[in-house]
């Protein structure tokens, strides 16, 4: 991969920082030694209570040790992916910062940024208790450098079961793709909004998006399509982007003002009868006080039921040479079973060891788990980790214009000459 000209300016002032703080004296930037400052995005309720899980556990462990909480909120993670390349840029990276896997990690990897966890892995046996897909996902040359909190799947259609009782619709195990269809066109028959959608942040409809292409191409075809093996132009494509856009026509007038959350909450409230976002909304629904299996819902998005669309959160750790011993410390902790469970009880996801207990989380949390451990794992593009970051941007930028035209053929133009970059 081409490194860009941000990144490249990021490595440089790291690795001279790197090289002043193994010169001796006090870590550099006037960090204290027994302080971690922990960088992400997770600022809604579910997300903040799900990280204090984290800190507390590893405090426990740590007695004495301070965490500074450097949670950036807004922009579905965008705001927070800008402030930090311009603390790499400006040499001062936190201790630990929040990511993807795959595609997502490239650039970090490709310019040295982050810190060797080999050992960490060795240490506690984590590689026989993780995914090995998900550890090449984090790996470079035989070398491992994140830890995955969790993985949530991308790909849940959920739904407000009084509204839709009062309109009549009846949602099994699964939900075909005509189904959905008839059960859409029922909804706004009786006055009901059909589907809740926050997209002040792009993110939030293009994962509409990326869930019904995942439906229509299933496990191989969406892989073909990231992979670039497919075209964008493919027939298949083009109709799952056709049906996206009749979805746009059966959402709330208001989706552009909405955050992904207040969406999720006005479905939870009765604002309107389906809403289609990764299990991270579990976690708001219980944060709201709503009952699984009785006040909402839940099937995989309708084709996609032998799928499950992994959007994994993982931390690295600095290569600056700042406090490596105890940010260690912070990484295994964060891979250690008790936080595993704690955090994604809160969150809504599920655990990425094998060996955890799962039968105190929720009902959907544990059908959830047997999904991973069975259904085949596929990476998302619009959480950055199926495409490079380029591509990404360009699938953002693609989708915004489609929601404001509709315009299919104009999106698949783009989208074929941003894979041939």
């Amino acid at each position: 991969m081409r490194k860009t000209a941000l990144w490249a300016a990021a490595l440089t002032a790291v690795a001279a920082l790197t090289a002043s703080a193994c010169g001796g004296g006090p870590a550099a930037g006037g960090q204290k030694a027994d302080q971690v400052e922990v960088f992400s995005w997770w600022t809604s309720g579910s997300e903040a209570a799900a990280l204090d899980a984290l800190i507390d556990n590893f405090k426990k462990a740590n007695p004495g040790v301070t965490v500074r909480n450097a949670a950036v909120s807004g922009g579905g993670g965008s705001n927070a992916q800008q402030v930090l390349q311009t603390r790499l840029v400006g040499g001062n990276p936190p201790d630990t910062w929040q990511t993807h896997p795959g595609k997502a990690m490239s650039e970090i990897l490709d310019n040295g940024l982050a810190l060797d966890l080999t050992d960490v892995y060795a240490a506690h046996k984590w590689n026989s208790v993780m995914p090995k897909p998900l550890i090449e996902a984090m790996s470079r040359d035989g070398k491992v450098y994140g830890v995955l909190t969790g993985v949530h799947r991308g790909n849940v259609l959920w739904f407000n079961k009084k509204v839709l009782a009062e309109a009549g619709v009846s949602v099994g195990d699964r939900l075909s793709r005509q189904e959905f269809d008839r059960a859409l066109d029922r909804l706004r028959a009786k006055g009901r909004t059909p589907l809740c959608l926050g997209d002040k942040d792009i993110f939030a409809s293009a994962e509409v998006l990326e869930n019904v292409l995942v439906g229509r191409l299933g496990a191989t075809g969406w892989q073909r399509l990231v992979s670039g093996e497919t075209h964008w132009s493919d027939p298949k494509v083009r109709a799952a982007v056709k049906e996206y856009t009749k979805l746009l026509d059966r959402v709330n007038d208001d989706h552009s003002a909405l955050t992904w959350d207040q969406a999720v909450k006005r479905m939870a409230d009765g604002g309107c009868g389906f809403n289609t976002m990764g299990d991270w909304a579990y976690g708001e629904l219980l944060k709201n006080g709503k009952r699984d299996g009785e006040d909402f819902g839940y099937v995989a998005f309708p084709g996609s039921e032998d799928v499950f669309v992994t959007v994994g959160d993982v931390f690295v750790a600095s290569a600056s040479g700042k406090n490596a011993d105890l940010v260690k410390k912070w990484i295994a902790s964060v891979g250690s079973k008790d936080s595993q469970l704690a955090f994604n009880k809160a969150k809504g996801s599920t655990p990425v060891r094998t060996d955890v207990d799962v039968s105190s989380l929720g009902a959907y949390q544990q059908a959830a788990a047997q999904d991973f451990r069975n259904r085949t794992l596929v990476s998302t593009l619009v959480h950055g980790e199926a495409t490079s970051p380029g591509f990404q941007q360009a699938f953002f930028d693609a989708v915004n214009q489609l929601n404001s035209n509709k315009d299919v053929d104009a999106f698949v133009k783009a989208l074929d000459a941003a894979a041939r970059k």
